[in-house]
């Protein structure tokens, strides 16, 4: 059994975390004090300019398969790149990244949608979550009618990510009512340009989701993303992979939150005593580093099943439970360690505050998590004692 990295890692590890020490980081108050004032964090020719300083140090599709020009580092690397990439709240990513379902298209569709987006050239998102139908994903009533060589799509999707950016979005749709979920299902790559709309939904973090509107959307046949009426198993493809991705940014986000609280603990004194000398703000510290730790240990878990072509749906969802439940401990903690400049918009810990909240929600609650952890045990799916 072991628990340590490989030499490759600890090496993308470290190239990873001075690129977002020397080119993202210094961005942290100008990309504050944009989205204060209601402007995206950072631009997209700042992102552009990022993303090619990446790929010259050789950081360009890092689970892009090698096809396809990008890396290929696997599950496991991906989360060790985000854990770096989740220590600044600079809304940063690689370029090179597509969806894992794209790779499902067809010859056509990776020409039009997967290799473009790859390049930066095109923008997409991923719509399934409806204003009744969130956790519950097979409540879903969009629909999608077909006419002749073409689906009319009607239907309203909600907290979509990048919605307001995407040119295309892959959006799932009820083809068949008597099915269901269960081969009923279908997704569908649509152009903007072929008429639907978004509109931005504020929230209280930067996560800028949007609703959008399908209105008698004309697709053609030939947009269909896999198979007609196995859009479900797609979308739960694209959440399954995906799951661990979010719990890896919240280890990076608390350590980075912790060494904030400990300089802070080490340098403040109150009725002539260093905070860091006082019980109580060690108790903090003590926990949120074991937290920490079992945060990481869970997310490398999940990523490495995941790898190793196992199932890693249990894991993922206790790896997304247990950091969505103890980042937001975390972040709660560092804030009362720093009193009332904690509070202030003067430090970012408010920012990370209302980021990491949103991780107990999107992607699946902590009640749905929960759900699905205890179904399992209960059922006999996983095994209590390993």
């Amino acid at each position: 059994m072991d628990f340590g990295l490989s030499e490759e890692h600890l090496a993308v590890r470290d190239t990873v975390r001075t690129f977002v020490q020397r080119e993202v980081m210094p961005l942290e108050t100008e990309c504050l004090r944009n989205e204060r004032a209601g402007r995206p964090g950072v631009s997209p020719e700042q992102l552009r300019q990022l993303q090619d300083k990446a790929a010259k140090a050789g950081f360009w599709g890092v689970n892009t398969p090698e096809e396809y020009g990008g890396m290929a580092l696997g599950p496991v690397m991906t989360a060790v790149v985000l854990i770096e990439l989740g220590r600044t709240f600079v809304p940063f990513g690689f370029g090179g990244f597509a969806d894992n379902i794209l790779y499902e298209g067809t010859e056509d569709q990776k020409q039009r949608y997967l290799l473009p987006l790859l390049e930066g050239k095109r923008k997409s998102c991923f719509a399934i979550t409806e204003p009744g139908a969130g956790s519950d994903a097979k409540a879903i009533t969009t629909s999608a009618r077909k006419e002749g060589d073409a689906y009319v799509i009607n239907g309203e999707k909600t907290f979509i990510t990048r919605g307001s950016d995407a040119d295309f979005v892959m959006v799932f749709a009820v083809t068949d009512k008597q099915r269901g979920a269960d081969g009923g299902v279908t997704c569908f790559l649509v152009d903007r340009d072929m008429g639907w709309k978004s509109e931005p939904i504020d929230t209280m973090g930067e996560w800028g989701p949007a609703a959008l509107v399908f209105d008698n959307v004309v697709v053609p046949e030939e947009n269909v993303l896999g198979e007609v009426g196995q859009g479900f198993t797609l979308a739960m493809k694209w959440i399954n992979a995906g799951r661990f991705t979010l719990p890896a940014r919240a280890v990076g986000s608390c350590e980075r939150l912790l060494q904030m609280g400990a300089d802070y603990a080490n340098t403040r004194s109150t009725f002539g005593q260093l905070l860091s000398q006082r019980q109580a703000i060690q108790w903090m510290i003590a926990d949120s580093a074991v937290e920490i730790e079992a945060m990481k240990l869970l997310t490398l878990k999940a990523a490495w099943l995941l790898e190793s072509g196992m199932d890693n749906r249990h894991a993922s969802s206790m790896a997304k439970l247990y950091a969505g439940v103890k980042a937001n401990e975390i972040v709660d903690r560092v804030l009362q360690i720093h009193g009332g400049m904690g509070y202030t918009r003067e430090l970012p810990i408010e920012r990370w505050y209302r980021e990491l909240r949103l991780l107990r929600i999107y992607e699946g609650t902590d009640e749905i998590q929960r759900q699905s952890i205890a179904r399992n045990v209960l059922k006999g799916n996983v095994s209590i004692a390993g």
